[in-house]
């Protein structure tokens, strides 16, 4: 049986391959001439013009679509960034389909690989998910379709959804667009690879410890993790079905802000709770847009560390360099310390993976490959209880490390008592939290590092796994927060200092800056993460609006991947 099985993974990821090949390969011709300068002009136009030059019928869907379709083929060829192919397909939704007086007329979206599309596979990285197409558009897909969008391709990701890495064997491993020795991110990968390297402008994941954010980050991109509630959660695929202790959210994700708030504002305006009972009938509230960003004078929280794992020189310097800018422009911008990141951290992946990684290990078969971080994590879920403990009282009383050991103490399956404790716990966290922002940092919005480091290096997640704090915790509060890229690795600037002591570090410090290397990393982007509480998507999005005007005057904003 495992043999055979085996076979059947080796021949269905073959086979995947070679129907994506084939499709690229026999592409009409005009998706494999180079760029003409009326498709230049189009790849330069923000998506709400290209809506109005729709709308007026200046410009072709059709010409729109192919001239995406042609940057997404040399975006792929670089970073292996695309799964499912849907050119031919997406031609016809956007003569016979599409709604072309929508909000997003024309628009190509593309979406992570998880998303449920007509005609098409769901694979999610796992073999045994080929060869099973959906029959209908799932709530996603409808939405885009009736605001105008045309869905025009699936991108890469990892096999478990549980990584900050895009490599699975059914597509292979998706690298960044900067660097082809760095990860581009995770889980929505191949999404940041695509939308950096120009091949898109506005795309589609879903994060459940970072997986909008940490790519944004990692390739140089924007995004936003929305509150639950805001965005549609059916039709999809997923490794861990009815996992919903820290639900994982779509999102939005872009190239550029004003695409990212154009596109979220019409989302949201096409009233997707009546395509998907999960979305709250919230309408997109103006007024709060428009509030801050007139608000002269906004308060700033700025939190530099996790206690965690202190950033690297590379994201502190963009933290500082974003509350700078702040500070010039007349903000109140000040440092703040919320309640234990850590044991949100601790709260959060105890939850997550209550089940004891049984549910997205079950999809695996024999031979398939498994991402490395996952991997720590079964290995470590699957250590035999007496040994796990002492090796917790090595860690913890030999070598002096309470927050490695304090997050392998209870890594175990959980009975339903100890899950319903969980999320007690999570629930009086939460409360912490919101009395906190409250009553003690009193802030219109809060800026963090995305990550302790930029990009990892592939497998880079064997060592980094646990050092995923700076995002899993606005999972866990259910908070929206938004990246905005600000500047990339400097060889000069960004060195560790010379004081830098790596053994003085905790377990999961080390992971994090066991890969970290400004001389190799230069170049690599750098964001910042912009925070609000739940349901503030109007909030956050004015903020970072805010944001990246005030780097324009001090400093200047970060500078995108030109289209070749």
């Amino acid at each position: 049986m495992g043999f055979m099985s085996y076979l059947q993974h080796r021949r269905d990821c073959q086979r995947k391959q070679i129907e994506r090949a084939s499709k690229i390969a026999s592409l009409p011709q005009p998706y494999l001439c180079p760029l003409t300068s009326q498709e230049r002009t189009i790849l330069g136009k923000p998506i709400q013009e290209l809506v109005q030059d729709v709308h007026r019928q200046i410009t072709n869907p059709v010409d729109i679509l192919r001239a995406y379709g042609k940057v997404t083929i040399e975006a792929h060829k670089k970073t292996n960034c695309a799964t499912e192919i849907l050119f031919p397909e997406a031609e016809e939704w956007a003569k016979n389909e599409v709604n072309l007086n929508g909000p997003l007329a024309g628009i190509p979206v593309s979406l992570k690989d998880s998303i449920q599309v007509k005609g098409f596979d769901i694979s999610v990285g796992y073999s045994c998910n080929t060869g099973k197409p959906y029959a209908e558009d799932g709530a996603m897909v409808k939405i885009l379709k009736d605001a105008g969008a045309v869905p025009f391709i699936k991108t890469n990701l990892p096999t478990t959804l549980l990584s900050f890495e895009s490599t699975n064997d059914v597509w292979g491993r998706c690298t960044n667009p900067h660097n082809n020795k760095y990860s581009p991110g995770g889980s929505t990968g191949g999404e940041s690879a695509l939308l950096a390297f120009g091949g898109s402008r506005i795309g589609i994941g879903s994060d459940v410890a970072g997986s909008v954010r940490a790519p944004a980050h990692f390739s140089g991109c924007y995004s936003l993790r929305c509150s639950t509630g805001r965005w549609p959660k059916m039709g999809m695929n997923t490794s861990m079905p009815g996992q919903e202790a820290i639900p994982s959210v779509f999102s939005p994700m872009a190239r550029t802000l004003n695409d990212l708030a154009y596109f979220t504002r019409s989302f949201v305006g096409m009233k997707p709770w009546e395509y998907d009972y999960t979305v709250h009938p919230l309408e997109w509230r103006e007024s709060i847009e428009t509030e801050y960003k007139e608000k002269k004078k906004l308060r700033v929280g700025v939190m530099r560390t996790d206690r965690v794992v202190d950033p690297s020189p590379a994201c502190a310097r963009a933290l500082e360099k974003v509350a700078s800018a702040l500070k010039a422009e007349g903000h109140e911008v000040y440092d703040v310390e919320p309640p234990s990141p850590y044991e949100a951290l601790v709260i959060a992946s105890q939850l997550l993976l209550s089940d004891g990684c049984q549910t997205f290990m079950s999809f695996f078969r024999t031979g398939e490959w498994n991402d490395p971080g996952a991997a720590q994590m079964v290995f470590y879920m699957r250590l035999p209880r007496p040994i796990k403990y002492l090796y917790y009282l090595w860690v913890k009383y030999v070598k002096g490390d309470s927050v490695w050991a304090g997050l392998l103490r209870n890594w175990h399956p959980k009975s339903a008592y100890e899950y319903w404790q969980l999320v007690g716990r999570r629930e009086a966290f939460k409360a912490r939290f919101f009395d906190w922002w409250s009553e003690e940092a009193n802030m219109d919005f809060m800026i963090t590092p995305p990550n302790a480091t930029p990009a990892v290096p592939h497998d880079g997640m064997h060592d980094a796994v646990s050092s995923c704090g700076y995002t899993f915790l606005f999972n866990l509060l259910d908070y929206p927060a938004g990246i905005i890229p600000v500047t990339h690795v400097d060889p000069a600037l960004d060195q560790l200092p010379s004081t830098f002591n790596f053994k003085k570090l905790n377990g999961v410090a080390k992971g994090a800056y066991k890969h970290y290397d400004a001389t190799k990393m230069a170049g690599l982007p750098v964001a910042v993460q912009v925070v609000g509480r739940r349901l503030e998507e109007e909030k956050v999005l004015a903020a970072m609006e805010r944001v990246e005007d005030a780097l324009d005057k001090h400093g200047g904003r970060y500078q995108l991947m030109e289209v070749d």
